[in-house]
């Protein structure tokens, strides 16, 4: 090559690279500081001072899908649209993790919890709608109607705000708006660094919030036949299998999640827990879904991977006919609220009289109990956690009334 060919080359190389030097320095000081999802990945940046000061979280991500497949810390903590950047030993991370951060690569499940009462319904059932904004109100309202757009809980704001911030928010926050746009949290039940479908499968997850007087879930499930059969035999199942794989080898007795949401040998898996119900069990007095018979149908299908289609309609029947009974009683509790309301004995104020808690126990543990009891066969509470506990409630609901007309006449 002739010197002056050499030389020219060099001075072009050398203004490239220095043209590239000056774009680089152009560059947001946030992007610079930023280390490549590769650097961390290689180097255990992260990991270095975490298992120093919070082990127990590195051996959790270690254990999980997540670090299976090569993806790190940075990837689920870098920031997204709407969030707050904070620096972090040199690296930019979010302020606070919330949903919008699991969307990036898990939008379908997303969008199919955003549509469910997980969402916004779950938080509006004890806050009201002042902490969502007009569309995302819009948006759940168009899918439950009356959900979103109601008054917060007066009970709770009776109660005080210790046991709303400790107690009702700490179930209900699946469904809290974040200042990024998102709602809710996949946490809940994946746990934060696990990111875990075995616990998000496992009863004890849904437990957390779906237990107690009010809504016995997980007491139920343990009394079934699928709970004792799973509690059995709980060592050969598979609780890890991928979601959109998975089969009743895996599976062979249900848990929560195989019956509400898997992808149960081909079936749809989904994200929307609301899908595949048929009645609002959770109303004093309960009606059919807008979705009834899809709702239905959708549930049967995973029925059917062990029942027969005439035991399928049976158990549907009879669990039909005790949310009319339910319905019943309730309404009769309803009728004698109004009359005393009709007739000046009671206040407008909500929860300021003894009849209000008794009626109020009444469908809201009762009614609720009767009702779920007869859907997850558990027999026991559907008899003495549920209509035993609505007779006795409704007789007493009399003697009070009795007492309150008695004491006006005088």
């Amino acid at each position: 090559m002739r010197f002056q060919s050499l030389f020219s080359l060099i001075v072009i190389a050398t203004a490239m690279l220095v043209a590239a030097f000056l774009l680089h320095r152009q560059r947001p000081a946030g992007e610079l500081g930023q280390p490549s999802a590769s650097f961390v990945r290689a180097s255990g940046k992260c990991a270095e001072c975490h298992r120093r000061e919070t082990s127990a979280v590195v051996h959790e991500f270690e254990m999980s899908a997540h670090a299976a497949k090569n993806v790190n810390c940075l990837d689920c903590h870098r920031p997204v649209d709407g969030q707050t950047p904070l620096e972090h030993r040199g690296f930019v991370i979010a302020k606070h993790l919330t949903a919008a951060n699991c969307k990036g690569c898990h939008a379908t499940e997303y969008r199919q919890f955003e549509r469910s009462r997980h969402a916004a319904p779950a938080w509006a059932a004890v806050s009201g709608p002042d902490d969502f904004t007009v569309e995302q109100v819009a948006f759940s309202e168009s899918f439950h109607p009356g959900a979103v757009k109601r008054p917060a809980n007066a009970l709770v704001q009776i109660e005080g705000p210790a046991a709303v911030h400790n107690g009702c928010q700490q179930c209900h926050s699946i469904g809290k708006p974040n200042a990024d746009g998102s709602i809710g949290n996949c946490t809940a039940c994946h746990a934060r660094h696990a990111s875990s479908v075995e616990l998000a499968r496992t009863p004890e997850t849904c437990g957390q919030c779906h237990m107690g007087p009010d809504h016995s879930q997980l007491e139920i499930y343990h009394e079934s036949k699928h709970g004792v059969l799973f509690n059995a035999q709980r060592p050969r199942f598979h609780l890890d299998a991928d979601p959109k794989h998975l089969t009743t080898k895996d599976m062979p007795v249900p848990t929560c999640a195989t019956c509400h949401m898997s992808g149960l040998e081909g079936m749809n898996v989904t994200h929307d827990t609301t899908e595949r119900l048929s009645m609002f069990l959770f109303a004093a007095v309960s009606e059919k879904r807008p979705g009834y018979q899809h709702g239905k149908a959708q549930m049967q299908e995973t029925c059917l991977k062990c029942h027969t289609t005439p035991n399928i309609e049976k158990f549907y029947a009879e669990a039909e006919e005790v949310v009319a009974s339910t319905n019943e009683l309730v309404k009769q509790a309803d009728d004698l609220m109004q009359e005393l309301r009709t007739e000046k004995l009671l206040t407008p104020a909500p929860f300021d009289e003894p009849i209000e808690y008794v009626h109020f126990d009444m469908w809201h543990y009762g009614g609720r109990t009767a009702k779920h009891g007869a859907y997850m066969g558990g027999a026991d509470f559907v008899q003495w956690h549920g209509f035993y506990e609505l007779v006795s409630k409704l007789t007493e609901m009399k003697r009070l009334a009795e007492e309150i007309r008695a004491k006006a006449a005088k």
